[in-house]
C-alpha cells in the first residue's frame, strides 16, 4: 500500500458511492490504474464492502442501548452459543468480548424501551448470562465508519 492508495481508502470511505472518474480524479491518477488498485485493495479485503448507511430514526430505531455482560462462563462452547444467539438478533449491531470487569460489549438499536425488553429477554432466553446492564445513549455526539488510516503502513507496491 502507497499513499495512493490510502488517498482511494479514504475517498471511498467517505462516500462508497464516489464515480471512478471522481475518484481518480481526486487521488490523482487516471481511471484504469485507480480501478486496478481499488480491485487490488478489494481482493487484499483491506476493502472488506461497500455499504449504504441509513438514517436510523427515519427507519424507527433511533434508540441506541449498549449491553455491558458479565458471565461466569469462559468456555468455548459457551461462547460459541453466545456468539450464535448475538447473530440471531438483528438489532444488534456490535458485538465484542472485552479486557477488565466486563466480559462483552454489546451495542443495539431499538425503537424504544419496549423494544429492548424483549430483545433482552430473547437474547436470555437463547443463553444463560450472569449480570447484564444496560445503558441507553442520550446523544450521539460522534458515530462514524472511517477507519483512521494515518497508522496504515505505507511502502512501495
Amino acid at each position: 500500500m502507497d499513499a495512493i492508495d490510502l488517498r482511494i481508502l479514504k475517498e471511498l470511505q467517505s462516500d462508497a458511492a464516489l464515480p471512478l472518474t471522481d475518484l481518480a480524479e481526486r487521488v490523482g491518477i487516471s481511471q484504469t490504474p485507480c480501478w486496478r488498485r481499488v480491485q487490488k485493495l478489494e481482493k487484499a479485503g483491506i476493502i472488506r464492502k461497500r455499504v449504504a448507511l441509513l438514517d436510523r430514526a427515519s427507519l424507527n430505531v433511533g434508540v441506541t442501548v449498549f449491553i455491558a455482560v458479565r458471565t461466569n462462563k469462559h468456555s468455548v462452547e459457551w461462547l460459541e452459543k453466545f456468539a450464535r444467539a448475538v447473530r440471531d438478533i438483528p438489532e444488534i449491531v456490535d458485538f465484542y468480548r472485552m479486557s477488565g470487569e466486563i466480559d462483552y460489549l454489546l451495542k443495539a438499536h431499538v425503537p424504544d424501551i419496549g423494544s429492548y425488553d424483549a430483545l433482552y429477554k430473547k437474547l436470555i432466553s437463547k443463553v444463560e448470562l450472569t449480570d447484564v446492564t444496560s445503558m441507553f445513549a442520550m446523544e450521539e455526539l460522534k458515530s462514524t465508519t472511517e477507519i483512521p488510516l494515518q497508522f496504515a503502513e505505507t511502502g512501495h507496491s
